[in-house]
């Protein structure tokens, strides 16, 4: 009974997209503490083997894998040479991303390919050679990280946009797909969360700072979230705790998409007016 209380990963490999960094190196610390193996999967070398050292460093099982998940060879390569360091794979992570701004108009072609080669052919390439070795096992899980741009959109940002919104038919498709075989596909939709790539986006405005005030404010909760409770939804989705969960999308955004014309109608609209 104990055992069934609380989520495990033990005798797991897990591949992380994205691994070295934000929301990737969150979910790579929080599996290898529930028992997991943990592929971890990045174009930053230094930074990935930064992050699978100081995994084995506290005694967990964890490899560095370089790839660049816009690139099938470098895919293949990668998932293949973990399924073989770690005798398989169960889950894997899609969570390599980057953000670009501009409309459609300012955005060159070489910008948009950019945004879809890594954002949404990545995570066709992470799966297409992850699956195959799920099917050995006759089971597994894959966790997409998609946005509350998967729903929504923020302006000047007609690629990513774009991107998140398509992840979310391809999560769709996949676990139509793979049901048969035992593999389940999730979307975790984090909202602002405190990575690296929310802090360049800020340093792009002369007031990074009040960029960040602005983030926590668009939030009922009232702040960004960390990696960290988006790498806990992600467990719950990898888990068997959502056994009976496929082809759907957990919202992780501290309310973000709740409000009806945002916090700041909330705050000075018809809704605050009636609280007085």
């Amino acid at each position: 009974m104990g055992e069934s209380m609380s989520i495990s990963f033990a005798g797991k490999v897990v591949v992380v997209t994205g691994g070295a960094t934000g929301i990737g190196e969150a979910t790579a610390k929080l599996l290898a503490d529930l028992g997991a193996a943990v592929a971890v999967l990045d174009r930053d070398a230094a930074a990935g083997d930064r992050t699978a050292r100081a995994l084995r460093s506290s005694g967990k099982r964890s490899e560095f894998f370089e790839c660049d998940v816009a690139s099938a060879a470098q895919v293949e390569k990668a998932v293949n040479s973990a399924a073989a360091a770690f005798d398989g794979i169960d889950v894997l992570v899609s969570n390599a991303g980057i953000q670009r701004y501009g409309d459609v108009v300012g955005t060159t072609d070489a910008v948009w390919d950019e945004v879809m080669s890594v954002n949404l052919k990545g995570c066709f390439h992470a799966a297409k050679y992850a699956v195959p070795h799920m099917m050995k096992r006759a089971s597994g899980a894959i966790v997409v990280v998609g946005s509350v741009q998967t729903y929504t959109a923020v302006g000047n940002s007609a690629a990513y946009v774009t991107a998140k919104h398509a992840l979310l038919g391809l999560v769709r498709a996949m676990s139509l797909d793979y049901a048969p075989n035992n593999i389940r596909v999730n979307c975790v939709c984090p909202g602002a969360i405190d990575t690296p790539m929310l802090r360049w986006a800020a340093s792009l405005d002369p007031d990074p700072e009040k960029v960040l005030a602005t983030c926590s404010r668009m939030h009922a909760l009232g702040r960004v979230g960390k990696p960290e409770e988006v790498a806990n939804a992600i467990a719950f989705l990898a888990s068997d705790w959502a056994s009976f969960v496929t082809g759907a999308a957990l919202v992780v955004d501290g309310g973000m998409l709740v409000p009806t014309g945002g916090m700041g109608f909330q705050e000075s609209g018809t809704g605050a007016a009636t609280k007085r």
